[in-house]
């Protein structure tokens, strides 16, 4: 009996620190792959990418806002933001995180969509505030279209 005890006492303690490292693991994972972009593949049309959607960008431009993938780099008056080429986005001081909400909030809604893009395709990874902003205003702009379409 004491034998059994000690068997499940080493396999829980073997668990819970099993656990601990994957937990650990799953953390700097994130870490690493916080503000990459993921592809996937919608499921629809039996696994097959929609068409004009590669998933491999911050907004889908089929779905959203732009018609068609772009492979150009269009400026929106914001070269001084190539500086910012290869940054993290939790690497941004307050005065630069200023600069790229100064840029966005000039745009026109139609153009939000297509600045995104820009900058992705130039290797600015967006402070991470910002894009969270980015989002929000392109969710609001999918639901005015969405609503405008409805009536």
């Amino acid at each position: 009996m004491k034998g059994a005890l000690i068997i499940l006492a080493i396999t829980v303690a073997t668990g819970l620190v099993l656990y601990i490292f994957h937990k650990i693991g799953e953390k700097k994972e994130a870490k690493k792959n916080e503000g990459k972009i993921i592809k996937t593949t919608p499921i629809e049309n039996n696994g097959e990418p929609e068409e004009g959607c590669c998933g491999m960008h911050i907004i889908c431009e089929k779905d959203s806002l732009l018609s068609g993938v772009s492979s150009k780099i269009e400026y929106y008056d914001d070269e001084d933001l190539d500086q910012y080429a290869g940054f993290d986005a939790d690497s941004y001081t307050d005065e630069q995180i200023e600069e790229f909400r100064d840029v966005l909030f000039t745009l026109l809604p139609e153009d939000i969509a297509g600045w995104a893009r820009s900058l992705q395709l130039r290797g600015i990874t967006l402070p991470a505030i910002v894009k969270d902003e980015l989002l929000l205003i392109v969710q609001e702009e999918r639901a005015r279209l969405d609503n405008a379409a409805k009536n």
